[in-house]
């Protein structure tokens, strides 16, 4: 499926000498942030304007690459059935409800919000536009003035939401998932209510977090654990012998495939990876989902998702139930496929989890913007990841697989990847391991 857009041949606008009021705003530092500036600036590979996609190959102006900076995981943004379901929905609903949802909601919310609580095995979920949205209003809606612990690792806008809360009132410290131990310590005199929160899957390494340690220390510290599983739901789920992959079955998350319960638990996940809409959620008991109605912001006064994003929502959920587990299927086979060949280059990635996130590090960061170009001119679309949005000894490029890539786009990764073995100082398997 080919998608073209032309942009009109509209006049430009002139170029005016900023005022003094802008230039105070530009003339602020930027920080550890200039480093991404200037990428975004002057790289190929950000801010990028697509013209025309084809399946998971794109074309970047004169340039067609193959895509693997999508998170389409189940390649769901292309699937016939849901595209060809849309426009029933706009006949009846219009192109956008534009109530708060606080004023009104279309059904197609409590029909998303009800199979989306049976499919995780939740009580209930309350959907809002984006995780950004519920990390800056939920986040400080539940901790309150008491505490928020926020894993170092954990998606910056956790971060984000943990200053918000900070702004409120909430004591705020972060922590390490490897030192639980500290964590339990300040959980032992901190205020209530306490909130720790952590990523489901790892945006970087694709790993997931040690959940079972984590309720069982939140839960005797009467705390709440909140899991951001933004990248896990949809790909992983509940683990059956009968499962067709290690990704689990039905994608009903992190908190399922690792067998946990919703007890002190609030999931967290979104639609617009796995599902390609523009939906997130909140899975919680029914009592807290409607004090959420009336204390997190985007319930109360922001504009709701789109008509489109809800159809394609419930449509998906349907592909899901019927299709879903097949899917995931060839995702796993084809990320398997990725994993065995960068073993057999040699090159080291933190994933240790099979999930369609392979981050590939260099040894040395300021190789990041060149590793990029070689891999642009040679037809691969990749996040380059820069310090500081990673750790300097995780820079690299980030590789994720979809289901709607293909063997022979999987192969023509690794053939560029053994190129950039020969050039660039990409990060090694150790000897030692080398048979792990």
């Amino acid at each position: 499926m080919s998608q073209t857009y032309e942009s009109p041949d509209l006049p430009s606008s002139p170029v005016s000498a900023l005022s003094p009021a802008w230039r105070h705003v530009l003339d602020q530092p930027m920080g550890m942030r200039a480093e991404l500036d200037r990428l975004r600036r002057h790289a190929p590979f950000y801010d990028a304007t697509v013209d025309e996609i084809d399946g998971r190959r794109i074309r970047i102006g004169d340039h067609w690459l193959t895509d693997f900076a999508s998170c389409n995981y189940l390649g769901l943004d292309l699937d016939q059935e849901i595209i060809e379901a849309v426009p029933e929905y706009l006949d009846r609903w219009g192109t956008h409800p534009s109530w708060s949802r606080l004023i009104a909601s279309p059904r197609m919310y409590d029909d998303i919000e009800h199979t989306l609580a049976a499919l995780l095995g939740a009580e209930d979920a309350l959907l809002l536009p984006t995780i950004t949205h519920i990390q800056l209003s939920v986040l400080p809606a539940l901790v309150g003035k008491g505490a928020l612990f926020v894993e170092v690792h954990a998606h910056q806008t956790a971060h984000d939401g943990a200053v918000v809360a900070a702004a409120h009132g909430a004591a705020v410290a972060r922590f390490r998932e490897d030192r639980l131990d500290r964590l339990e310590r300040r959980l032992r005199t901190s205020p209530h209510p306490r909130v720790v929160c952590v990523d489901g899957v790892h945006s970087m390494t694709g790993n997931g977090p040690p959940l079972a340690e984590l309720a069982a220390l939140t839960r005797a510290h009467d705390a709440l654990l909140y899991v951001d599983d933004a990248h896990g739901f949809g790909v992983v789920g509940e683990r059956d012998p009968a499962a067709s992959s290690p990704y689990g079955s039905r994608g009903n998350g992190i908190v399922r495939h690792l067998g946990e319960t919703y007890d002190d638990l609030v999931l967290v996940g979104g639609f617009s990876k796995a599902y390609s809409s523009l939906l997130a959620f909140v899975a919680c008991p029914t009592e807290v989902k409607e004090y959420l109605k009336s204390t997190a912001g985007p319930y109360v006064f922001s504009g709701p998702s789109p008509v489109a994003s809800l159809a394609t929502g419930l449509v998906g959920l349907r592909v899901n139930a019927e299709r879903g587990d097949a899917i995931r299927a060839r995702l796993h086979r084809l990320t398997s496929r990725f994993l065995d060949g960068l073993r057999g280059l040699g090159l080291f990635t933190l994933n240790a989890s099979g999930f369609p996130i392979i981050e590939i590090p260099l040894v040395d960061a300021a190789q990041a913007e060149p590793l990029g170009r070689f891999l642009f001119e040679r037809g691969i679309f990749a996040s380059v990841v820069p310090f500081p949005v990673v750790p300097r000894e995780q820079v690299g490029v980030r590789i994720q697989v979809t289901a709607a890539n293909t063997n022979a786009e999987i192969d023509h990764l690794l053939a560029v990847l053994a190129e950039a073995v020969e050039r660039f100082p990409l990060v090694s398997v150790p000897r030692a391991r080398a048979g792990d």
